[in-house]
Order: structure tokens, then C-alpha cells, then sequence
């Protein structure tokens, strides 16, 4: 059994291309404790969100903190703390903070699953 606390790991400043502005990530299960799945917390900031992508896999979001969105080319839900997403592989799909909110979520998902960004 492993006991680990969130609030004391590494918080990654993440500007990658599949973002409007920057989030934080931070690891919490990754490949080499797990061979099933991979979590992390991630932080948007005010307004920011992920652009459409997929994933190879199914994903799952927990949310820890704020308002966001998340939404497909047919809807968009708002959520809030204690909600959970269920995102079937292959749905294009994004998700982020609501203006003037910051929003956390926890994603699960196996460690092999590929992102494939389908917005510029």
C-alpha cells in the first residue's frame, strides 16, 4: 500500500499547444506504480481550457475545485466539485474553467492511452 499526498507533489507548469493559457499538473499515479492506470490533478486557471481532442481510451474526470465545462460538438455541461465524466475513447471532446473560476479535476485513464489534438 502507498499513501500519497496530493498536496505535496510536484506541481508542472504545462503551456502546451493543446491549452488556451497555462494549467498546472500534477502527477499522482504514473507508469512506474502503476501498469493500469495514470492520475493526475490538473488546474486551469480562469478561462482556460483544453482544446478538442480524444483519447485512444476511455477517460475519466473527477472534479476537485471551481466551475467548469465540458463539452462535445453536440452539448456542454457545466460542473462542480464531486461531479464525474465519463468520456468513452474516441469522443472529441474538451474541458476547462468557467470565466472568473478556477477548475481542478483528477483524470484516470490507462498509462498507454494516446491524446490526439483534433482543434489548432
Amino acid at each position: 500500500m502507498k499513501v500519497i499526498k496530493v498536496a505535496k507533489t510536484a506541481r508542472v507548469p504545462n503551456f502546451g499547444k493543446l491549452f488556451t493559457g497555462s494549467v498546472i499538473i500534477q502527477p499522482i499515479i504514473g507508469k512506474e506504480l502503476s501498469k493500469n492506470i495514470v492520475i493526475a490533478k490538473v488546474t486551469f486557471g480562469p478561462g482556460v481550457r483544453n482544446k478538442f481532442h480524444s483519447h485512444s481510451s476511455e477517460q475519466i474526470l473527477i472534479v476537485t475545485k471551481g466551475k467548469g465545462i465540458v463539452a462535445t460538438e453536440k452539448e456542454q455541461k457545466a460542473v462542480v466539485v464531486g461531479d464525474v465524466i465519463f468520456i468513452p475513447a474516441g469522443e472529441k471532446h474538451w474541458h476547462g474553467a468557467v470565466e472568473g473560476y478556477k477548475f481542478s479535476h483528477l483524470y484516470i485513464m490507462p498509462p498507454d492511452s494516446k491524446t490526439t489534438q483534433l482543434e489548432d
